[in-house]
């Protein structure tokens, strides 16, 4: 089959002018449409058809494909509306006996996705600070430790000195609900930290003191989470990454990434320190939506 070009999407131009003059919508949701359609066509392109040729089962792998990429329920919601309208116009055009995308919905059941990164987006992530200056190697250091460990923001920010054992390799920290627990560091974020430790950490602080493990860049006693937050919205934006960055992004890319290695979900419960392992579970829904992708993807009887 002839592969789709931009210049064939004649269809989903007639329904944005349709949407445009007959309807009057404001430009915003023009534009709000056109970026939905905009997911439909590459996702077209991929099987190698124009979007008018998608059939019902590659609507639905469509829709998976929208729950995986960690759109929120509203944005999928907004999508999978703007496909059933896409296809009636083209059923009422003439141009289709009949839509595939009847009753097409979100499945209700699935929860909001957390957004992660891929590890090659992590590798870029961390590769961005300056290690030849104390800040940049301080901030090398905290990104390490949050991939790590998966730490929330609070806890990172709130370490003592002597919360963590290089030689032993693991910290203690203080979750939700005053729970002490006990997490391992990796090779990687343990050699960051003893570098950060030996030179880096005595230079911002100078002649003070502080018992924090992370200090601020002007040599204040502690990194607060403000300040966090802008560090790593910084290094995302080096690192060319598209999507919002937070440090829960980091905490739902370790557990993400130790899951599609196969541990042990109760193990990486106590790692992010969940109360409940209900809450931890969300990871596995990602999974089944990344699979369900791929398989429908190459699956040849899909």
């Amino acid at each position: 089959m002839k592969r789709a070009t931009g210049d064939e999407h004649s269809a989903v131009a007639g329904y944005l002018d349709e949407m445009r003059v007959s309807r009057r919508l404001s430009p915003n949701t023009i534009l709000a449409y056109e970026r939905d359609l905009g997911r439909l066509v590459v996702f077209a392109e991929r099987l190698d058809r124009a979007p008018e040729a998608l059939e019902r089962r590659d609507l639905e792998a469509f829709v998976r494909q929208l729950m995986s990429s960690g759109l929120s329920p509203r944005s999928v919601a907004r999508s999978v509306a703007c496909v059933r309208g896409f296809f009636r116009f083209l059923v009422l055009d003439g141009r289709l006996p009949g839509s595939p995308a009847d009753d097409l919905r979100a499945p209700r059941s699935w929860p909001a996705l957390p957004r992660f990164l891929s590890i090659d987006e992590v590798d870029r992530l961390l590769t961005r600070p300056d290690a030849g200056t104390p800040v940049g190697v301080r901030d090398r250091a905290l990104l390490e430790l949050l991939y790590a460990t998966g730490m929330r923001v609070t806890e990172l920010v709130t370490l003592k000195t002597g919360d963590i054992s290089l030689v032993g390799g693991f910290l203690t920290c203080m979750g939700k609900g005053a729970k002490e627990r006990v997490v391992p560091i990796g090779r990687a974020a343990t050699d960051w930290i003893g570098r950060y430790l030996a030179s880096a950490r005595p230079a911002l602080l100078k002649d003070r003191e502080s018992a924090f493990l992370f200090v601020n860049a002007r040599g204040g006693l502690t990194l607060s989470r403000v300040g966090f937050w802008k560090i790593i919205k910084k290094y995302g934006r080096l690192a060319g990454l598209t999507q919002e960055l937070s440090p829960h992004v980091l905490r739902h890319s370790f557990a993400t990434h130790l899951l599609e290695r196969g541990a042990d979900l109760r193990m990486i419960q106590t790692l992010l320190g969940h109360a409940d392992l209900s809450t931890t579970q969300i990871y596995t829904h990602i999974l089944e939506a990344r699979l369900k992708v791929v398989y429908d993807q190459f699956h040849p009887r899909s």
